[in-house]
């Protein structure tokens, strides 16, 4: 299986609608042929984000960032991603389970990406 998908809910924040408007679906996805490298994220609307894989998971642990996408845990249970673009700031705060329960699957999916990075 190359294509990996984990739905999940999400807070989303904007500087747009900067308060909670509650759960929303999300959608993260992992395409080994397209990037083996790579995660995308889709956002309610026409909002795709593609990142490095390790971002992610870094991100788990510490604050880590690169370019215009930022991940930090937010407690035991929360991690956050932000992302930047020209319309603004949107923070993106999902369970750290549904996460890493995405990568592992990520990973049993393409085994050869985890020694190229």
């Amino acid at each position: 299986m190359s294509v990996v998908e984990q739905h999940a809910r999400a807070h989303i924040f904007t500087e747009d609608v900067p308060d909670d408007v509650g759960a929303v679906p999300v959608v993260l996805r992992y395409d080994s042929l397209q990037d083996p490298r790579a995660v995308m994220v889709d956002l309610p609307g026409p909002h795709e984000w593609t990142f490095p894989r390790s971002l992610l998971e870094q991100g788990l642990r510490a604050p880590a960032g690169s370019g215009d996408v930022r991940v930090w845990p937010c407690g035991r249970v929360q991690a956050v991603i932000e992302f930047h673009s020209t319309r603004g700031v949107s923070v993106v705060q999902l369970d750290t389970k549904a996460v890493l329960r995405f990568l592992k699957r990520t990973y049993r999916a393409s085994p050869a990406a985890v020694a190229h990075g």
